[in-house]
């Protein structure tokens, strides 16, 4: 009996029978099976090869349905007592990631978010983009941002930064890691900045919820929405399901597949 495979292509009504004890038995087809072989397992080293080194992290591959809040904050304080009491109320713990200068010029407001039990991250010196600057550039913003940070607020370690604007390089993601810190960005973007409605910024979010996800929302005078919208999305996230916790938290207890790629 001869070894066979069969391919049918159900829809034309086309049945082939390949003779594979035939096909084995020419050189040809065993040196295009080696060649294929050799090509494939170099791809995969090459593409490991690419995808090594720090990264920008979007979320966490979990099939637990969780969830992590984050505020950047870079200026004005209009909203920001509306928004920690609003997270208060609900007992959610969030992730902000706050400007040095904005911290200096608010230390008690950058001290109260340490208080309440938030996490605090960094989101630079200056608001410009890492992508277009140096290495020397992007290290003397996050070093400067560490040290008002921790003059503002206390707070002693800092091991997050959110690039401004979500912008990045992989020069500035080593020099990023060589500081301890990890990229974090975001896979759920309210686009609260846009003052969409307050409306627009829940249905957003609500419908863009996965696990493991990061969502972006901001603290700053800009958004004139999010304080406003912030009660009603943390009734519906929870509704949804949805445990909130901070970016820390998600990739301490809630990476068990790993971490997502920005």
């Amino acid at each position: 009996s001869c070894i066979g495979l069969v391919i049918s292509f159900m829809q034309g009504g086309f049945f082939m029978v390949i003779n594979l004890k035939k096909l084995i038995g020419q050189k040809q087809f065993v040196y295009g099976l080696i060649g294929l072989f050799i090509f494939s397992t170099a791809y995969v080293q090459v593409a490991n090869l690419v995808n090594t080194g720090p990264i920008a992290i979007a979320g966490t591959n979990t099939e637990q349905k969780v969830v992590a809040l984050t505020f950047d904050h870079s200026w004005g304080n209009k909203f920001t007592p509306s928004i920690l009491e609003t997270l208060r109320a609900n007992d959610v713990k969030a992730t902000f990631f706050i400007m040095g200068p904005w911290a200096l010029k608010y230390p008690e407001v950058a001290k109260q978010i340490a208080t309440d039990g938030h996490e605090i991250a960094s989101h630079g010196h200056k608001h410009e983009n890492y992508g277009d600057r140096t290495a020397d550039w992007v290290k003397n913003d996050i070093e400067k941002a560490e040290a008002e940070i921790k003059e503002a607020t206390g707070v002693e370690s800092v091991s997050l930064v959110r690039p401004p604007n979500g912008s990045y390089s992989k020069e500035a993601l080593s020099v990023i890691d060589s500081l301890g810190y990890k990229t974090i960005i975001w896979n759920i973007d309210s686009l609260d900045w846009k003052n969409p409605g307050r409306d627009v910024v829940i249905d957003r979010v609500v419908k863009r919820l996965k696990p493991g996800g990061i969502i972006l929302m901001h603290a700053s005078d800009t958004p004139q929405q999010t304080a406003e919208a912030l009660p009603i999305l943390l009734e519906k996230i929870k509704a949804e399901g949805y445990q909130i916790v901070t970016v820390g938290e998600l990739l301490q207890n809630y990476a068990e597949g790993g971490l997502k790629r920005h």
